[in-house]
C-alpha cells in the first residue's frame, strides 16, 4: 500500500472538493437549462393551439355565406342599402317620372246663378304612350271642364277626354308635349299571373305630395267591389300598400316596375288608407284602354232590352213569387232578346217618372255569375263582346228556365 504525507493528503482533498464542486456546478447550469426550453416549448405549442381554436371560433361566428346573401351584405358594405331597399329605388327610379298629378276644374255657379269655375278633384295618372296619353280613373275627371297635367318636371299642361268606361272606372286622356320633349311611359305587366303575397309597390299624389310611394303586398284576387257609381267592378286586386285620397288613376306595380294595376279606391271609415285597398287589373285596362283609343269607347256586347231592378214595392204590386233579379221591361223588336226568346212585359205600370211594364221574364243569373241588381247584369257584361253568346237563367211564370243569347254591338243610345 502506498503511503502519504500529510501534505500529499491535503493536497488531494483539496483538488477532489474543486473537482466535485466543478462537476455539481456543471450539473446544475444542465438542469437549468432543459426546463427553459420546455417552458419555451410548452408556450409555443399553446399559442399554436390558441391560434387554431381562434380560427375555428371564427368559422363558426361567420359561416360560409350563399352567394345571394354575399351579394346582399357586399351591398350593404358598399351602399347601405339592402335588396329589398335597392330593388325599391330602382321601380321609383324608372317609374316616378311617368306618373302624372292631374288636377280638374268644374263649373259651378254662384249667388246670383251665374256660372262659375270652381277647384274639382285631384289624383293621379300613368302615361302610357310617348304622345301624351294617360290612363287614370272615371272619377277623377268626373264633371271636369278643364283638366290639367303636372309633370315630374313641374311643367303643367292642359289635357282633353279621349274616353272613359264608366262600367271599368277608366279613363284616358291626352295632353300634346312640346317638341323635343321625350316622355317616360309605363308598361304594363300581366296581372293573370299575380299571387297573393307578392310585392307590390303603388305610386301616386295622396293629398297632393307628388309621386309618393308605398309598398305592400298582393292581399287578394278576384274581389268584386261596388264603385262610387253603383257598378261593380269585378276581379279586383286588394292590397295593403297605403292608397289614400289623391292615389286614384296612378299604377300598382310589380318589382319590375310593370304597372299590374290601376289603383281606384279604398274601403274605409275614416277615408284615409286601412290597409285594404283595390286595384283595377291589368287584363282589365288593356282590354278597355285599346277601346278607348280606338273607338272612344268600350266595344262591349249588350242585351237589347230594358230593365227594371226588383224591389219591395215591385214584388208586393205584381204579385211575384220571386224577390231579386232585374224585370225585362222592354225588348228591342228584332232585336238579340227578341231572337232568342226572352219575353218582355205588357201590362203598363208607373214608377216614378217613367211607365215600366209587368209580366216579363226575370233575369236572375247571366253564365256563372248570379244577377240581383243593375250593379250585378251589368258587371256580367262588362267584359262581353258583340258576337259572344251568354247564358241566361230567367224566371217566368213561376218556372226557372235558360236562353242563350248573341250579343249585340252597344249604340249611341245605350252606351
Amino acid at each position: 500500500m502506498k503511503l502519504y504525507s500529510r501534505n500529499q493528503l491535503i493536497t488531494i482533498s483539496v483538488t477532489a472538493a474543486v473537482a466535485a464542486a466543478a462537476v455539481t456546478a456543471f450539473i446544475f447550469m444542465k438542469l437549468d437549462a432543459n426546463p427553459g426550453q420546455q417552458k419555451d416549448k410548452t408556450i409555443q405549442e399553446s399559442a399554436q393551439k390558441n391560434t387554431a381554436d381562434d380560427k375555428l371560433q371564427v368559422k363558426m361566428s361567420f359561416p360560409e355565406q350563399s352567394s345571394e346573401t354575399q351579394q346582399a351584405l357586399s351591398v350593404s358594405d358598399n351602399g347601405s342599402y339592402t335588396q329589398d331597399e335597392i330593388q325599391n329605388i330602382n321601380v321609383y327610379e324608372r317609374c316616378a317620372e311617368s306618373v302624372v298629378n292631374i288636377n280638374t276644374q268644374v263649373t259651378g255657379v254662384n249667388w246670383f246663378l251665374e256660372p262659375v269655375v270652381q277647384d274639382g278633384g285631384s289624383g293621379s295618372g300613368s302615361i302610357i304612350d310617348k304622345r301624351g296619353y294617360i290612363v287614370t280613373n272615371v272619377h277623377v275627371i268626373e264633371n271636369a271642364t278643364k283638366i290639367y297635367v303636372s309633370l315630374s318636371d313641374g311643367t303643367q299642361y292642359e289635357a282633353q277626354v279621349v274616353g272613359q268606361d264608366e262600367e271599368s272606372d277608366l279613363a284616358v286622356i291626352k295632353f300634346t308635349p312640346p317638341a323635343g320633349t321625350v316622355l317616360k311611359t309605363i308598361q304594363f305587366g300581366d296581372s293573370d299571373r299575380l299571387k297573393v303575397g307578392q310585392k307590390v309597390i303603388a305610386i301616386g299624389n295622396p293629398f297632393g305630395l307628388d309621386r309618393t310611394m308605398t309598398t305592400g303586398i298582393v292581399s287578394g284576387l278576384g274581389r268584386p267591389v261596388k264603385n262610387s257609381n253603383n257598378r261593380i267592378i269585378r276581379n279586383m286586386i286588394q292590397t295593403d300598400a297605403a292608397i289614400n285620397p289623391g292615389n286614384s288613376g296612378g299604377p300598382l306595380l310589380d318589382t319590375s316596375g310593370q304597372m299590374i294595376g290601376i289603383n281606384t279606391m279604398i274601403v274605409s271609415s275614416s277615408g284615409s288608407s286601412a290597409g285594404v285597398g283595390f286595384a283595377i287589373p291589368a287584363e282589365t285596362a288593356v282590354r278597355v284602354v285599346a277601346d278607348l283609343l280606338k273607338y272612344g269607347h268600350v266595344n262591349r256586347g249588350t242585351i237589347q232590352m230594358s230593365i227594371v231592378q226588383l224591389n219591395s214595392a215591385i214584388v208586393q204590386y205584381a204579385g211575384l213569387d220571386i224577390t231579386s233579379g232585374v224585370l225585362v221591361s222592354e225588348i228591342v223588336k228584332g232585336g238579340d232578346a227578341d231572337t232568342a226568346g226572352i219575353r218582355g212585359g205588357s201590362q203598363p205600370a208607373r214608377y216614378g217618372s217613367t211607365t215600366i211594364y209587368l209580366g216579363g221574364d226575370i233575369v236572375t243569373r247571366i253564365d256563372d255569375i248570379k244577377v240581383a241588381s243593375y250593379a250585378d247584369y251589368f258587371s256580367a257584361l262588362e267584359d262581353k263582346r258583340p258576337g259572344d253568346t251568354v247564358t241566361l237563367s230567367v224566371h217566368r211564370n213561376g218556372r226557372d228556365r235558360t236562353v242563350k243569347v248573341i250579343l249585340a254591338a252597344q249604340t249611341a243610345a245605350n252606351q
